[in-house]
């Protein structure tokens, strides 16, 4: 069986790391995707993606990475449950392997 992603897109907004058990770091940060192709209106739509982070990816990415920042992303999905109002709730998130740092805003900037 495989269960890979591959995915290019920025972030929507600063990361920021929590503490969790045994010392555990983990930050879960959403990044918008562009499709590769034209709806019917002939515009672009985005997807937005959840992303969870741990432990020195999330550390690294909290520290280099702000709103706006293009990255990639390989992971893996997953499902998590949980119990709202007495309704199950399915979400499916990406885990992430490994964050590749492709811009940065600042850098950017200094540029031009």
């Amino acid at each position: 069986m495989l269960n890979q992603v591959v995915l290019v897109g920025r972030l929507t907004e600063d990361p920021i790391v929590s503490e969790h058990d045994n010392n555990k770091r983990r930050t879960a940060i959403n990044i918008a995707v562009q499709r590769a192709y034209k709806n019917s209106d002939g515009l672009y739509e985005t997807d937005f993606i959840r992303c969870i982070l741990w432990n020195c990816i999330a550390t690294s990415t909290c520290e280099y990475c702000h709103k706006g920042d293009l990255v990639g992303i390989k992971g893996r999905l997953q499902n998590s449950e949980y119990v709202k109002d007495g309704n199950k709730k399915i979400i499916t998130e990406v885990i992430a392997e490994k964050v590749t740092f492709l811009s940065n805003k600042k850098i950017e900037k200094n540029k031009n």
